[in-house]
């Protein structure tokens, strides 16, 4: 089995700010329905990623971890949402489904923290992104895509972060 294939890519960020630009470039070529799972520990970088997603979005609003309100909203312009949730607080599958992502998705893209604590409900073609820490300023980022239109925006992060055709 190959170690590289064209639905995964690992990618080092030596700083915040570079985490934030990759997810600038992710932002940017956003849709509604799409489904980006982001796992990582405290401290790993998944809120520093949405807060560069949330700009190249083009939110209006600031980003901050949704811990204790499971989900923020953020807003353009225009009538777009951008949800971002987060599952750790979690305690069933019952009260995931509360939270109806279907709904979520017709209105802009989510973006989910803590996706392994709903993995049943989160909708098989999406991106995922597990954060690694690795130390003070530096995180791992592994991304695999599931289905062509993440394979797509996968392809925009790599050439964000690698460049090339």
């Amino acid at each position: 089995m190959p170690i590289l294939n064209a639905h995964t890519m690992d990618f080092f960020s030596r700083s915040p700010e570079q985490t934030r630009r990759i997810g600038r470039r992710l932002g940017g070529v956003l849709q509604a329905g799409d489904v980006i799972c982001l796992q990582g520990d405290l401290g790993a970088g998944k809120t520093t990623f949405v807060q560069g997603v949330a700009q190249g979005w083009g939110s209006v609003d600031a980003v901050s971890s949704p811990t204790f309100i499971l989900v923020n909203v953020y807003r353009r312009g225009d009538e777009a949402r951008l949800f971002h949730m987060d599952a750790y607080r979690l305690d069933s599958a019952p009260e995931a489904e509360e939270l109806d992502l279907d709904a979520m998705l017709a209105q802009g893209p989510l973006l989910i923290e803590w996706p392994e604590r709903i993995d049943g409900l989160v909708p098989d073609e999406r991106l995922w992104i597990r954060f690694e820490h690795v130390d003070e300023e530096e995180r791992e980022m592994n991304f695999k895509a599931t289905g062509d239109r993440y394979d797509s925006l996968l392809e925009t992060i790599r050439h964000a972060a690698y460049g090339g055709d």
